[in-house]
């Protein structure tokens, strides 16, 4: 933009402040924002009879109380207990041992520090001790050697470790939690009390399930059912299970159970999951210490005595030369240390034959400096152990496809889960006067018209299924692709036919693709296994040495469909440094025409040009978007896999172009610390080089694009999109976000009040929709807004894509703020909209267009983020541990080159 133009948009100078100085500007709104109640249900579409998975929740006592217990666990000698799932064994104890202490009550405790009660125990502190056989010491094993049995020296020297153990429990009373607040919940209101009262029946269903010998993972149960196992590949299973929760709604309070899977360890012999998770075929072609990065920490069950032991690491040699020291008596009878190998031990002491763990490390399941070893073939990794590192591409396929679920199916399962798991039977459920319903709930849905879409030659038409096609049709803006070039990292592809076919394919959809020049850049041979980046910089300088200039466009064949190490590195050349636009492709050796077809509307896009669009965004069909001006933003946050403990996350928020297309996009996106939810650049003072305060934040920068893209005009409408944010951080997004772009608004100009709303969408929820008569999924523009909503707040389900595999996950939006009072049917109905508007596919997405940008958009830059901190480990030593939120500096976002800043690079 030209300084004319900022010059039309900003106040006058700001007044000299001392270069010490940090500004802080005062909040646009000094009084809290909460999200708005709800106006109205809509009307628009055809009635649909639907059921859902929420069970309805029965209730008869009013007038009693949840009494709320701290819960202190301690051994005999002050020292707390520490060890995690022992806190429910001792619990069981306490509820057995003492129920007459316990004035004959049951409770239900949550594993740590807390307990409750359906009315209160006899006293406000009670004390009790109890002991457990065979419970876990906090001094495990105390020597070198096998925990197993063996002669008498051996058995005194392990008495210690994992025999009968004493423990003292407190529990004191904490708090008075009213169960009307449950009875209000059904009749549709909300109380203070009613989140405390939830949680509650929460952690009585977790109780429930930990009883049954479940895994929890948060509010998901899993069964130790091998028909519920699912092997993923490299000695990981998909576990089926059930997710539960507790909701309120307008028809009450209801338990929304939904079918759910975790990943867990394989279990069975150590050495099989090692040759699975290592792709080996024997045990000598084992990497160990790989192997014993993969068994840190799990635990296994040991042959013979059947007890359980942490992985603490592997022996350092191997079963047959690994020594230990032992107390045996000599002739005299005095008791000796002898020194002795862990094979000679297990095979001639403890007669105890050893098939095959002579040649590989021990299990150590002591401590790092007081080892105690067992033969590899004498341990089984116990069942149910949680896999929490990040899964590869074709786990993550393996594990979709093996979980996915037609609705007939995913009823039956759900039917089946609540009937296995017995609620009603609970005794502190039934004590609090609380049952829940067998049956799915009926709603009520509307199927919403699909929008009418443009494209070329003035020809309107109406998607069906939420699909549709170019065939015989031509793009609505086609753009020419010139001064371009095509570049081969070592791919197999013929590019003879692959050029021409591109050309055909673009000229029958309206796309002038000129020949590109005539040279195809091949990698040269020698630089294949070259680092990524300087495979890149190779080809560079073939483009830079056999090119008049700067090409506009280039076209990158690349050999790996996912994670090719070339992606992150090209990208940053090319959209940071160069500022050309670019397409990877990793092509099948059949190219079709509909493959070509695809890339072309993503070539398309990024070159500037719109494959189809809104037949109201040329007409005046919506007046609060196409009369008045508005912009459409869309925000997400991307973080890290897990273990990837240095790398920042990446804020992205796209904003529309052109109005009043609101098709086109363009894209800011900055990194931020680590986990950190909540973006914090949206507003930025700082002072410039003559000390005056500038703001370098990103909604600034998209507001100038605006008005320079749309006829020198400011947004009056501001339509906001957020993405990745759960329901206790609404009043954030208010408070913080929204607060911010008010600021970079009036710091624009004090006289401008564009009227802002905002809408969260939410696809990480448990709510799923099921035709009432019929096996298939919901239509494609079924929305539900009434029964199971919020009671208060103003939120929808909506359907707005085809569900062709599994069963369709709605999106659930939140409208949190609403000043341009848009009425409920037209707000639906720009949300089902823009759901039509993603230029990358010929389908309804199921979430709107502005949110998968920025999650495009910062996946993009994340993948150039990804391989800057590659670059950093390969010229510095790494380290280790996971860092807090903030403790490291941001290293910030490669800046993009202007020539592609504007464009829809992400595309």
């Amino acid at each position: 933009m030209g300084s004319d133009e900022d010059k039309a948009l900003l106040p006058p100078p700001p007044p000299v402040l001392p270069s010490n100085l940090v500004p802080e500007l005062d909040p646009v709104k000094k009084s809290m924002i909460l999200p708005m109640a709800r106006r109205g249900s809509g009307s628009k579409g055809q009635r649909i009879p639907l059921l859902t998975n929420h069970f309805k929740v029965n209730f008869n006592n009013a007038n009693g109380h949840f009494f709320h217990y701290s819960v202190a666990i301690t051994y005999e000698d002050g020292r707390p207990v520490e060890a995690k799932g022992i806190g429910r064994k001792i619990l069981d104890k306490v509820q057995q041992t003492y129920q007459t202490d316990l004035g004959s009550k049951y409770f239900a405790y949550d594993g740590e520090k807390t307990l409750f009660t359906v009315g209160p125990l006899p006293s406000n502190k009670l004390d009790f001790s109890v002991v457990l056989e065979d419970a876990p010491s906090s001094r495990n094993n105390t020597g070198n050697g096998s925990p197993s049995e063996g002669n008498d020296a051996d058995k005194k020297r392990t008495r210690r470790p994992n025999q009968s153990k004493k423990f003292m429990v407190e529990i004191s009373y904490a708090a008075k939690i009213p169960m009307h607040a449950i009875g209000a919940a059904l009749q549709g209101k909300e109380t203070d009390s009613l989140q405390d009262a939830i949680r509650v029946l929460d952690v009585i269903l977790r109780q429930s399930a930990a009883r049954q010998g479940c895994l929890l993972v948060r509010q998901s149960f899993f069964h130790n059912d091998a028909q519920n196992f699912v092997p993923i590949g490299a000695g990981v299973i998909g576990v089926r299970g059930f997710h539960s929760s507790f909701r309120t709604t307008q028809g009450g309070l209801s338990l929304n159970i939904d079918t759910s899977t975790t990943m867990v360890v394989q279990p069975g012999p150590v050495i099989e999951f090692l040759l699975a998770n290592l792709n080996v075929k024997d045990p000598y072609s084992v990497d160990w210490k790989k192997a014993g990065r993969a068994l840190k920490n799990l635990r296994v069950k040991v042959a013979p005595s059947n007890r359980e032991y942490k992985i603490s690491g592997l022996s350092d040699n191997p079963c047959k030369d690994q020594l230990f020291t032992r107390n045996s008596k000599n002739e005299k009878g005095e008791i000796v240390e002898t020194q002795t190998t862990v094979y000679e031990y297990f095979t001639e002491f403890r007669n105890v034959p050893l098939k095959y763990s002579g040649d590989f490390p021990c299990i150590n399941v002591g401590k790092p400096k007081r080892p105690t070893y067992i033969p590899i073939e004498h341990c089984e990794l116990v069942s149910l152990q949680r896999y929490t590192k990040s899964l590869t591409n074709l786990q993550r396929a393996s594990l979709v496809e093996k979980s996915r679920q037609k609705p007939p199916e995913r009823m039956n399962s759900l039917t089946t889960g609540l009937k296995n798991s017995n609620y009603n039977a609970d005794l502190v459920l039934r004590e609090s006067g609380v049952s829940i319903g067998s049956n799915f709930t009926q709603v009520e849905g509307r199927i919403l018209p699909a929008p009418k879409l443009r494209v070329g030659n003035g020809e309107d038409f109406q998607p069906r299924n939420g699909r549709w096609n170019f065939n015989n049709k031509r793009l609505v803006e086609p753009t020419t692709v010139t001064r371009w070039a095509v570049v081969n990292f070592s791919a197999r592809c013929d590019t003879n036919r692959l050029i021409p076919d591109l050309i055909r394919c673009g000229n029958m959809k309206g796309i002038n693709v000129e020949p590109p020049y005539e040279v195809v850049f091949q990698e040269n041979a020698q630089f294949r296994n070259a680092p990524p980046h300087v495979r890149v910089e190779k080809m560079f300088e073939q483009i830079q040495s056999k090119l008049p200039g700067k090409p506009k466009f280039l076209l990158c064949i690349l050999a790996e469909r996912k994670n090719s190490h070339i992606y992150g590195p090209w990208k940053k050349k090319n959209l940071s440094e160069l500022g050309i636009v670019t397409q990877c492709i990793a092509p099948t050796p059949r190219i079709n025409d509909q493959y070509l077809t695809n890339v072309l509307l993503k070539i398309n896009a990024k070159l500037g040009g719109l494959n189809s669009l809104l037949a109201m965004e040329r007409s005046q069909a919506m007046p609060a978007v196409t009369q008045v001006p508005t912009i459409i933003v869309g925000m997400d946050v991307s973080h890290g896999s897990p273990g990837q403990s240095d790398i920042p996350s990446v804020a992205a928020v796209v904003s529309s172009r052109q109005w009043p297309l609101i098709s086109k996009y363009r894209a800011c996106v900055r990194t931020q610390s680590r986990k950190v939810e909540m973006i914090d650049n949206l507003f930025k003072l700082v002072p410039n080089k003559e000390e005056k305060l500038v703001d370098e934040g990103i909604f600034r920068e998209l507001l100038v694009d605006f008005y320079a893209s749309s006829q020198k005009r400011k947004p009056d409408h501001i339509i906001i999109f957020r993405d990745g944010v759960s329901e206790s951080q609404f009043n954030q997004v208010l408070n913080i976000e929204l607060d911010q772009m008010m600021q970079a608004c009036k710091f624009l100009d004090e006289t401008w009040n564009p009227k802002f709303t905002v809408i969260i969408a939410q696809k990480n929820h448990h709510t799923k929709f099921f035709q009432d008569k019929g096996p298939d999924n919901v239509p494609p523009g079924t929305i539900i807004d009434s029964k199971i909503c919020h009671p208060r707040n103003n939120d929808f389900y909506l359907c707005a894509h085809a569900g062709m595999i599994g069963t369709t996950r709605p999106t659930h939006y939140h409208v949190l703020y609403d000043e341009i009072k848009f009425t409920t049917d037209d707000l639906q109905e720009l949300v089902h909209s823009l759901s039509y508007v993603y230029q990358r596919s010929t389908t309804a997405i199921s979430v709107v267009a502005p949110i998968c940008y920025a999650h495009l958009a910062a996946a993009q830059m994340g993948s150039v983020m990804k391989f800057e901190d590659m670059s950093l480990s390969e010229t510095s030593s790494s380290h280790g541990g996971i860092t807090t939120s903030g403790a490291v500096p941001v290293p910030p976002m490669p800046k993009l080159n202007p020539d592609v800043a504007s464009s829809m690079f992400f595309c």
